[in-house]
């Protein structure tokens, strides 16, 4: 008796889910919910949560909005200054996620190892950000949004406008109050 109690209690847990981390980000215009990845991109998971858990984020705005593309923040506060980050981090973008609709990857420079907090949430499917597409390094996806896309539809049909050296930044700022665990 206590050997098939065992037994079933062991094959209840390995058919459970893996445990995910989840963060709401708080913003001006509404809460998108996201599923990180830890398991493909832990290096990238590891890297934004630490900026999570520093509170880095709070106040930070979207400061790239492309309607029909992605909505981009993670940066730069309400007057367009720069937030001091961490060292970038290394490329997991050949990890087998793609930059479809509702994911979140990483912003970069050319560089595939130079992301830092900056992070884009793809409004459509956009293939030719994945790895290898253009014969290069994509943008690592590390989560997908599982609740508020309306508000990164909402985010991305925002007017935006030319400030300075910065395009597409929104006239009216989308503030990330904050990102937060869920679990």
């Amino acid at each position: 008796m206590k050997k098939s109690f065992i037994v079933s209690m062991l094959l209840a847990t390995l058919s459970m889910p893996s445990f995910a981390t989840e963060v709401d980000i708080k913003t001006t215009l509404g809460t998108i919910r996201v599923d990180l990845n830890e398991e493909a991109a832990p290096k990238t998971v590891d890297n934004f949560l630490s900026y999570v858990d520093e509170g880095f984020y709070n106040d930070v705005i979207f400061h790239r909005v492309i309607q029909g593309f992605m909505i981009q923040g993670g940066g730069f506060k309400a007057d367009l200054d720069r937030k001091q980050t961490h060292h970038a981090i290394a490329y997991e973008g050949n990890n087998g996620l793609y930059n479809d609709r509702g994911t979140i990857a990483m912003a970069r420079t050319q560089d595939p190892n130079s992301a830092t907090s900056q992070f884009f949430i793809n409004q459509v499917d956009n293939a030719f950000l994945n790895h290898g597409a253009r014969g290069s390094a994509g943008y690592t996806v590390f989560g997908k949004v599982t609740a508020g896309m309306d508000v990164v539809d909402k985010i991305g049909a925002t007017p935006t406008r030319n400030v300075g050296p910065y395009q597409n930044v929104p006239v009216t700022p989308v503030i990330i109050e904050s990102i937060s665990r869920v679990n």
